[in-house]
């Protein structure tokens, strides 16, 4: 006798039956499901649906935002990877994959920190093997979660036990063996039975000299036979005197022939001169008005152009005319000045005197690129393994402090986004300004006039800092 363990790897053929068997039983009778498939248990089958099967697993790359929220939920639910499938948007197998991946890739860049070494590592033979080639696989081993894995594909040659299970569920899917199709052969039978005692009957009194004429049962109306939709009149005479008083007008001077005459037939000549006479009149009537009412779609349909563009809309500008006169001022006069201590004045004079020259430069500034930001997964990555890897305190060891700055301080995560820094903003723009602060004579959005030696001009504001 041969013993048929159950579990191992799916194969493609059992995954079609199980989708097949959940589509008609639904996901609450997994016996029933698993008694079409001889190699799986109803648990087995279960998990298989609930960690590959359902079409809501996600099986994309993860991203940031998942990486980040999986190892914060795993430092503050450790080992609940039931609870924290859900929260992630994903199953708990995959959680734990992924929980896996990059607690070995941080101990990967510990090490490759600490070697002087690339994050690809060593390549030589003397190397230690890594995390993946320890949780592989060896030869001879048994999967222990093969409900998480995808299909072996259908070998050409099947056995005759799959063939078997293949034709079995295929029969009982289809409904050929159940009781429904028992009870429509027992009535498909006694039919037959019915129809041939009625011939043998009909046989019988044909013989016997009496003709019975046979009916034929139909299904819809026998229009040769019977009237649709028929009305049968009110029983009784009907009333006429209202006919007999009603007033008919003779028709007096015509004879039977002319009442019976049909309309005259129009003659081909003549309606072939009023359809030539119709179209001249349409053709002189377009010459007209063809060019104005073409005239006319095309303005409609510039109108209806228009109308589907968007206004475009500018931010206002950071410095008006007013202030870029009063700058272009400002530099001639400065320039000015130079050029007449540079002519002839003393050396002590032309110190103190500013080369706005260098101003110019500003112009082909570019915006400053965002400052570069930290890989808060790895640390948080790092924190959680070192978390693992800590001792008790009785041993007196010390433990690896823990990276700060990874967003996952409270209950939940940190979200900042980054912004890009914007050349243009000064201290009087900055936070926490407000518009009463600026200085007198000025307005609020005003560029402050000011000077290279940082001299005030015109307004003494005292105990802040220059503009």
């Amino acid at each position: 006798m041969r013993i048929v363990i159950k579990g191992g790897v799916w194969k493609n053929t059992e995954d079609e039956i199980l989708k097949a068997a959940i589509s008609k039983y639904g996901k609450n009778q997994w016996a029933r499901i698993s008694s079409l498939l001889v190699r799986k248990t109803p648990k087995q089958c279960k998990a298989r649906w609930y960690e590959w099967l359902d079409p809501s697993i996600k099986k994309t790359d993860w991203s940031k935002e998942e990486d980040e929220k999986l190892l914060h939920m795993a430092k503050l639910m450790p080992t609940q990877w039931r609870t924290i499938a859900p929260i992630v948007g994903r199953t708990a197998t995959q959680c734990i994959e992924r929980y896996q991946k990059l607690l070995d890739e941080a101990e990967a860049r510990e090490n490759a920190e600490a070697d002087g070494l690339s994050l690809a590592g060593p390549s030589g033979g003397e190397s230690a093997p890594t995390a993946d080639d320890v949780r592989r696989l060896r030869p001879g081993e048994i999967d222990p979660d093969p409900e998480t894995k995808p299909a072996r594909p259908d070998p050409i040659d099947m056995d005759e036990d799959e063939k078997e299970m293949l034709s079995e569920a295929r029969a009982r899917l289809a409904n050929t063996q159940g009781k429904k199709a028992k009870r429509k052969a027992r009535e498909r039978a006694l039919e037959d039975a019915r129809r041939l005692a009625m011939l043998q009957k009909r046989r019988e009194m044909k013989a016997a000299g009496i003709v019975m004429r046979h009916k034929q049962k139909q299904k819809g109306m026998d229009y040769s036979a019977e009237i649709p939709f028929e009305k049968q009149p009110t029983i009784g005479f009907y009333d006429t005197s209202e006919e007999a008083a009603r007033h008919i007008r003779a028709p007096v001077g015509k004879t039977v022939r002319e009442l019976d005459q049909k309309k005259p037939v129009e003659d081909e000549a003549t309606k072939r001169k009023r359809q030539r006479e119709a179209e001249a009149k349409k053709a002189a009537g377009g010459n007209v008005f063809g060019g104005a009412k073409e005239e006319q779609i095309r303005r409609l349909r510039e109108a209806e152009q228009i109308s589907k563009r968007r206004k475009l809309m500018l931010p206002e500008a950071q410095v008006g005319e007013a202030e870029l006169e009063e700058i272009v001022k400002l530099g001639q006069a400065g320039n000015a000045a130079r050029e007449m201590v540079m002519d002839g004045g003393a050396e002590s004079t032309s110190g103190l005197i500013g080369d706005y020259s260098l101003l110019d430069q500003a112009k082909h500034a570019r915006t400053p690129a965002t400052a570069p930001q930290e890989d808060t997964v790895m640390r948080e990555a790092r924190n959680l393994r070192n978390m693992e890897a800590a001792q008790t305190p009785l041993l007196g060891d010390a433990n690896r402090p823990l990276l700060e700055g990874t967003g996952a301080e409270g209950a939940a995560p940190r979200r900042g986004v980054a912004a890009t820094p914007n050349p243009l903003m000064t201290p009087a723009r900055g936070t926490g300004f407000d518009p009463s602060m600026s200085v007198r004579g000025y307005a609020p959005s005003a560029t402050p006039a000011r000077s290279e030696m940082t001299a005030p001009t015109g307004a003494q504001n005292f105990g802040r800092t220059p503009l």
